[in-house]
């Protein structure tokens, strides 16, 4: 089994990847880690250094990996579903799940977190905001195409009992 979670910034991916992960006994694997160990820099590092389209390709590669591991739960990037045939393989690969959330509960997030991103450092709460409207509908139809879509805000024990449910409804190995 081999479960994506796809969605915008800062809905929680990585959070509530792990969570899944442990409730159903699989392993967790976020993409972003997997290539910062692998090119030895940090997203941002890659960004400055590279550019986004070299970062594109280096993530494609990594998301070409998965495919190889069993009985996991993969965080991936925002844009990861966006560029090249990304999705396309995640939803042949594994059940992918669209973690959304609302314009205005990312931007506050984006604002207040501890770990600034590329995308949109040094961006003011109203500049934010605009940003990630736009962001968003550019990205939406991508992922529109996810098996499952999950509203992500107030994630709790019983929204993740939920997901297992809807995953285990979709999943190969439970029909």
């Amino acid at each position: 089994m081999r479960i994506y979670l796809v969605g915008y910034m800062a809905v929680g991916k990585t959070s509530i990847g792990k969570q899944l992960a442990k409730s159903m006994g699989l392993k967790f694997v976020d993409l972003d880690v997997m290539i910062e160990e692998k090119q030895k820099q940090s997203i941002p590092e890659i960004f400055k250094n590279q550019g986004e389209a070299a970062f594109r390709g280096i993530e494609k590669a990594a998301l070409h990996q998965t495919k190889f591991m069993n009985d996991c739960v993969i965080a991936s990037g925002g844009g990861t579903p966006c560029f090249y045939d990304n999705m396309m393989k995640m939803n042949e690969w594994g059940v992918t799940v669209y973690l959304e959330m609302d314009v205005n509960s990312i931007a506050y997030r984006l604002y207040h977190a501890k770990t600034k991103r590329p995308l949109v450092e040094g961006k003011g709460e109203t500049e934010l905001k605009q940003f990630v409207k736009q962001h968003l509908e550019e990205r939406s139809d991508y992922y529109q195409e996810a098996t499952i879509h999950f509203n992500a805000l107030g994630f709790n024990k019983f929204k993740l009992e939920e997901l297992i449910r809807l995953i285990q409804m979709e999943s190969p190995h439970s029909k």
